[in-house]
């Protein structure tokens, strides 16, 4: 397939595609479209950025087209990521088609996902947790959904989805048709496979554990307590938007916090904020309102900025495999992109590990971080040294200090008479 006008689509649909200006697909949809058009399982893995909503979008559309009494329901593992599907979806079904939608997501309003429930959608987009919580009110009803959507399934397991996962095909009917995406195949995802697919049909498209080739690697190998100052040169040295990756929440904030002091424009999103202010934010970064994004793992996958120019691993992450997902949020759709990485002496079991991931057997190992070139700090110690043996440990201990105050806390115990009542009172 080298055109969409080969798939012979609805012609509403042919329209939208036409007017969106989306005229030569990619990989995965040039190979997975069309056995999704007859009715095929598939299974699915490809690295992010390559086009994989469009490509469970036209055919769940075509679907809902060519079916009146059929429904779809999509499942992925972030707020953003739902959203973003939506905006795509959305931009797709022109209005004489006739087909509502609705996202279900946590962290917005119960009684306004009810007021889309009552219109009755037919295509539906939510993450686990909340379809799950609207399914126990029973104000979702999936008997007649007969397309299925499992976006980032490998993300969705790793969150611990995998019950909420199970809890919502039991209200799925027997006979229908499933997608299944990844951006990995563990273990995990074979057995889902083969528990849920019907002679699923594999698609695979490019390596799923190397970055893309359009990005630019570059690792800075720092000391922890110069890290920051490091930062700040590559900050004022970069041009255009920038995504930082840090640890933690906390990191988050305080980044934002020490950024904004020392005069950039920037903002964080992490899972502690609540949806409108997540999606405030990030559409101040598509706008380029703001530069810097500083984010945790929530960005790490599906989140859709063409802009981002630059990626800065200010901490690594704590699986291997999500050092591709974060580095695979530039270079998107055929752009190139930039990649950063510091790298502090207690990083190199990891950056090892994900050595080994993106280039098995030619990675070079990184043991003796003495060679690094770092600035010697003088480290102070929490108590004053005494006299001029530097080197010498305090030679007063906790114990020897507490002893010299034993007679003031047993004096806390004495008794003496009261002035007025004549009564024994401790003091």
């Amino acid at each position: 397939m080298e055109t969409f006008a080969e798939l012979k689509l609805n012609p509403l649909l042919m329209q939208s595609i036409t007017r969106m200006q989306f005229k030569i697909p990619t990989p995965i949809q040039a190979q997975a479209i069309p056995h999704a058009l007859i009715g095929k399982d598939i299974l699915g893995t490809a690295q992010t950025g390559t086009g994989k909503t469009l490509c469970y979008g036209i055919a769940c559309l075509n679907k809902l087209l060519s079916d009146k009494g059929s429904n779809a329901l999509i499942i992925c593992p972030t707020r953003e990521l739902a959203v973003q599907i939506g905006e795509v979806l959305v931009g797709l079904i022109e209005h004489k088609m006739f087909i509502k939608s609705a996202t279900l997501i946590g962290g917005e309003s119960i009684e306004k996902q009810l007021r889309q429930l009552r219109k009755r959608p037919r295509l539906i987009i939510g993450t686990p947790g909340r379809l799950n919580d609207h399914l126990q009110r029973k104000s979702l009803r999936l008997n007649q959904t007969y397309f299925l959507v499992l976006d980032e399934t490998d993300r969705m397991l790793d969150m611990g989805f995998t019950p909420q996962i199970e809890q919502i095909l039991k209200y799925i009917p027997r006979r229908h048709q499933t997608l299944l995406f990844s951006a990995t195949l563990p273990q995990n995802i074979i057995k889902i496979a083969e528990r849920y697919l019907v002679e699923p049909v594999r698609i695979r498209v490019g390596s799923t554990t190397t970055p893309i080739q359009k990005i630019k690697q570059e690792v800075i190998r720092v000391n922890e307590g110069d890290k920051y100052n490091q930062l700040l040169n590559q900050l004022y040295e970069r041009k255009g938007s920038i995504l930082l990756f840090v640890k933690t929440k906390r990191n988050a904030d305080k980044m934002v916090d020490r950024l904004r002091k020392d005069g950039h424009s920037c903002d964080c999103m992490h899972g502690n904020l609540r949806q409108s202010k997540r999606q405030r934010t990030l559409i101040a970064f598509r706008s380029e309102k703001i530069r810097i994004l500083v984010s945790t793992e929530l960005a790490a996958r599906g989140l859709d900025v063409p802009s981002i120019q630059h990626v800065i691993n200010y901490h690594l992450p704590q699986v291997p495999e999500d050092f591709i997902h974060r580095i695979g949020r530039t270079a998107r759709a055929g752009a190139e992109g930039c990649a950063l990485t510091f790298i502090t002496p207690s990083d190199g079991q990891m950056w090892n590990e994900i050595q080994k991931l993106i280039n098995p057997g030619t990675h070079q190992e990184f043991n003796n971080f003495k060679k690094f070139n770092y600035k010697k700090r003088k480290k102070f110690s929490r108590f004053k040294q005494r006299g001029n043996n530097e080197n010498k440990p305090f030679k007063k201990s906790y114990f020897d200090r507490s002893n010299k105050n034993k007679h003031r806390r047993k004096k806390k115990f004495r008794f003496k008479k009261h002035s007025r009542r004549g009564k024994n009172r401790a003091f």
